[in-house]
């Protein structure tokens, strides 16, 4: 393959209340590693979070944003399924039970933000 491709993917997503967003996606391991204040905002409009090898850019949304209509989700990864559950519900989160379907054996178990956004988090 030529170095003409993609190397990087960081999805952005778009968010009606950034600190909470920042607050949530803080509890599961995500640090702002960039971000952008508007002059005379008291937080910022876009930020660039990252944890390990995960990545993902908030936006504020200018129009409300649907949880029914948010046709994206983000599949996320751990070393330990139940101690990762366990630290995130007792971080005030509220992770699905842990499922083990057929193609993810180690198990996964599901989270919603606070703008609607899934994230599965699975068992390397």
């Amino acid at each position: 393959m030529s170095n003409a491709g993609v190397t990087a993917l960081v999805p952005m997503a778009h968010v009606q209340d950034m600190p909470a967003s920042i607050a949530f996606y803080a509890k599961i391991g995500l640090e702002i590693v960039n971000q952008v204040t508007p002059d005379g905002a008291d937080h910022p409009n876009w930020v660039w979070l990252r944890g390990g090898r995960a990545e993902l850019m908030l936006a504020l949304a200018s129009e409300p944003v649907v949880p029914g209509q948010q046709a994206v989700l983000f599949y996320t990864y751990c070393a330990e399924i139940a101690a990762t559950r366990a630290a995130f519900e007792a971080a005030g989160l509220s992770p699905s039970a842990i499922a083990r379907p057929f193609y993810n054996p180690g198990g996964e178990f599901r989270l919603v933000d606070p703008d609607g956004y899934i994230l599965y988090v699975a068992q390397i």
